[in-house]
């Protein structure tokens, strides 16, 4: 926990990209000004960072006793006995250097403040474990060269898609847009909704899975569905299905949280890992029948999509300046949807 101080002095609510600290100045705390109290409360963070999150409007002053409206601070404020205040810090550091590079954007909307990117396949987000060039944030900085979002926390960044996961990403290009977009996912008013293609044929049209998620005990790069409470974050998603193949199923997922590999862990942990996903054991034949005809149909679907069936068609968010609601919609790549075709080729076949 980056906390300092004790857990009954602070609360600490935190999601995959960011966390919000809950801290609550001690009785006995002399006159100091919130920047340098901040930085001594809080473990790993520089005093020029705290400044730039109140800058940015990412530090808020609570009343209390819950008579007042909260209300930004100043770095120059001086806390007194009893203040609280909320702090929102993105929980990775940024990479030490992002050099900018060519590489192509599909992007379906831009203006001042926010970027939207269709991303493809085969694509990583943000430089690190063995991928520090040619990922989406080199080509973010090539874009957006000499602008505000280069000083950014992990470059506007408030949610991922997998590597190996296709559609919507939505980034922040300024201090006010980040502050909102974080918010907006932190309260859940975010709308994300993915197309999966899921093995084995679900036994209702629509449902909700409700377990934590957190690394795995044993293979730390994985991660794990565990019950409520016990180990891991909160983590819910909804499912409806739209299509049924006898041995696997067209199905559409809601985000209500968004932790890693949350869907992909999901079906997985109810039985239905994600079609060809390498890592949650969808990359064999799950359900389906034993004939050599078969094995080949679904090695020649693997070979059309070599990677998970998983593709975030849906974005909503309220604009951080207009509040407009706004929402967009990615298609099918083609490789999914040659794969889509082919399984209805496939139960085609078998009706005749």
């Amino acid at each position: 926990m980056r906390v300092k101080i004790p857990a009954d002095d602070a609360e600490l609510y935190q999601s995959d990209e960011f966390e919000r600290l809950l801290i609550t100045v001690d009785g006995r705390q002399e006159p100091v000004r919130v920047d340098k109290y901040l930085t001594q409360r809080i473990a790993g963070i520089s005093r020029n960072r705290i400044q730039q999150a109140i800058e940015a409007g990412l530090v808020k002053w609570l009343d209390p006793g819950g008579q007042q409206q909260p209300r930004l601070v100043k770095a120059n404020y001086k806390v007194k006995p009893g203040d609280r205040f909320e702090v929102w810090l993105f929980v990775q550091p940024d990479t030490e250097e992002i050099i900018p590079e060519p590489v192509p954007l599909n992007i379906v909307y831009e203006d001042e403040h926010v970027i939207v990117i269709n991303k493809p396949a085969g694509l990583v987000v943000h430089p690190g474990n063995g991928n520090y060039s040619g990922t989406l944030v080199n080509g973010l900085a090539y874009h957006l060269q000499n602008t505000a979002s280069q000083e950014l926390p992990r470059w506007g960044l408030v949610h991922r898609i997998d590597k190996n996961t296709s559609g919507l990403l939505v980034v922040a290009k300024s201090d006010l847009a980040l502050r909102h977009l974080a918010r907006q996912f932190y309260e859940h008013t975010t709308e994300r909704k993915y197309l999966a293609l899921v093995w084995g044929d679900l036994p209702q049209d629509s449902g909700t899975i409700r377990a934590h998620i957190g690394r795995h005990q044993r293979y730390r790069q994985l991660m794990d569905a565990y019950p409520d409470g016990e180990y891991g974050k909160e983590a819910v998603t909804h499912y409806r299905v739209l299509e049924r193949f006898y041995y696997v199923t067209l199905v559409e997922c809601q985000l209500e949280t968004g932790r890693t590999h949350q869907i992909r862990v999901h079906m997985q942990h109810i039985g239905h890992p994600l079609f060809n996903d390498e890592t949650y054991g969808g990359n064999r034949i799950v359900k389906g029948t034993i004939y050599r005809q078969y094995k080949d149909f679904v090695n020649r679907c693997f070979e059309i999509m070599p990677r998970q069936a998983l593709h975030a068609q849906t974005l909503g968010f309220t604009h951080p300046v207009t509040s407009e609601r706004m929402y967009f919609e990615a298609p099918l790549p083609d490789n999914f949807r040659a794969v889509l075709e082919a399984w209805r080729e496939y139960v085609s076949a078998l009706q005749r």
